[in-house]
């Protein structure tokens, strides 16, 4: 009894490792949130319509998961080497603050669109990077549940600076200031969150599992993952993972992104909108840290096919969606699949992938991840445009749980075949 409270005890590295997951999910909660309503009124001043902003926010997020797939195996490859993954990452984390800020100088649509894909490439840079450590913070028995309260801390954390954010953009009339200053304050809030969580892993993390400095450096991380490409059939349950993973979390990364930008096309109300997304993060808590828990008794290529099929329904759901009721609905269900899906996702990758790559292969994770979503995101921005309807758009991306479960399969059976 004894040992089975000891395995769920933290270490002091495995807590600042959560913190940057408390820090950085604040700015993915604001992302869900305000920016695309303030976005939609910048949109309006400049005299787009409501498919419109949907469309040009899809593509703002298709350009993000473009410029970060590109850069993410390079960047990965490279971060493995001896002492370069913490100044990498910290390079992120500054771009992704400084890009939080800048934001709440734009005053209209194009610039503030053209910052926040700088921001959000920044912060997406930095999660290849805090994935890969998962491999230096903890040992492959203690990933899962150790992944799971990243997730779990993340949501509920970043309940604390939003509530502030939100309770500044609701009431700014009655404090005497405008909602676009109200935001650049949300804005300046975020950021300083997201610094300070990050403290903690700065000064801790050190790097255990690398590769040695070689002369050229770079040139050496283009070979690597050169040779790590050319090679990746030869792993088949990897390659077949990430295919999988392509595919489903494409889709979960595009109702995250585009939730209230599509709730706001529909015409649903603003502030039910806003608190139901904020329930999500309430209910995502709890959910992701009973899969943590449910891991140490069911294997993640158990758990992880559920959560896929859960995604599939929410998808379908969402096709029929008219009335405010749905979108909470829509929304208590998303929370409780959303943080299993990702935190077991993560840490079964970490445990079937070397170690010492973990980098250059957290890389090409990031590709089949947030690099992926541009699928999803152009889907339902091209499906919205043609159609003239947004629930034919985000109800179509179904398609897309059901090919990365079948093929999540097909990557459980070859670990079968692979230890008979």
């Amino acid at each position: 009894m004894d040992e089975s409270k000891q395995k769920f005890r933290l270490t002091s590295l495995e807590r600042a490792w959560i913190l940057y997951d408390v820090g950085n999910s604040a700015f993915v909660l604001l992302v869900a949130t305000l920016i695309p309503i303030f976005f939609n009124a910048l949109a309006e001043e400049g005299g787009l319509s409501s498919v419109e902003y949907l469309a040009y926010w899809g593509y703002a997020a298709s350009a993000v998961t473009v410029i970060t797939a590109v850069l993410s195996p390079i960047l990965g490859t490279l971060a493995d080497t001896r002492n370069f993954k913490k100044p990498i990452f910290t390079f992120c984390v500054a771009v992704g603050v400084i890009g939080c800020c800048a934001m709440g100088m734009a005053s209209t649509w194009l610039p503030f669109l053209l910052i926040f894909i700088f921001a959000k490439v920044g912060f997406s840079g930095s999660l290849v990077f805090y994935d890969s450590m998962l491999s230096d913070v903890t040992v492959p028995d203690r990933m899962d549940e150790v992944s799971s309260k990243g997730y779990a801390w993340g949501y509920i954390g970043s309940c604390a600076p939003f509530v502030v954010c939100l309770a500044l953009v609701l009431g700014a009339g009655s404090i005497g200031i405008s909602q676009m200053k109200a935001l650049n304050l949300a804005l300046f809030i975020t950021a300083v969150w997201w610094l300070v969580t990050t403290l903690p892993l700065l000064r801790q993390y050190k790097q255990v599992h690398f590769v040695e400095v070689q002369e050229h450096a770079i040139r050496q991380s283009f070979a690597r993952i050169g040779h790590t490409l050319r090679h990746l059939k030869e792993d088949r349950q990897v390659f077949w993972f990430l295919l999988a993973f392509f595919c489903y979390i494409d889709g979960v990364y595009t109702i995250i992104d585009m939730a209230t930008a599509y709730g706001t096309a529909l015409g649903l109300d603003t502030t039910g909108l806003l608190l139901a997304l904020l329930v999500t993060q309430i209910v995502a808590f709890p959910s992701a840290l009973v899969f943590g828990r449910l891991s140490g008794q069911y294997p993640s290529g158990t758990l992880i096919p559920v959560c896929i099929a859960a995604y599939a329904g929410i998808a379908l759901f969402a096709f029929f969606l008219k009335h405010q009721w749905q979108f909470w609905v829509l929304a208590v269900v998303v929370g409780m699949f959303q943080g299993g899906i990702q935190a077991l996702s993560r840490s079964h990758f970490a445990k079937i992938i070397p170690p010492e790559k973990s980098g250059e292969y957290f890389g090409l994770f990031d590709i089949c991840g947030k690099g992926a979503s541009f699928l999803g995101t152009m889907i339902v921005s091209v499906g919205s445009q043609l159609t003239g309807s947004a629930n034919v758009g985000v109800g179509s991306i179904a398609v897309l749980f059901v090919i990365g479960f079948v093929l999540f399969r097909v990557s459980c059976r070859t670990e079968h075949a692979k230890q008979v």
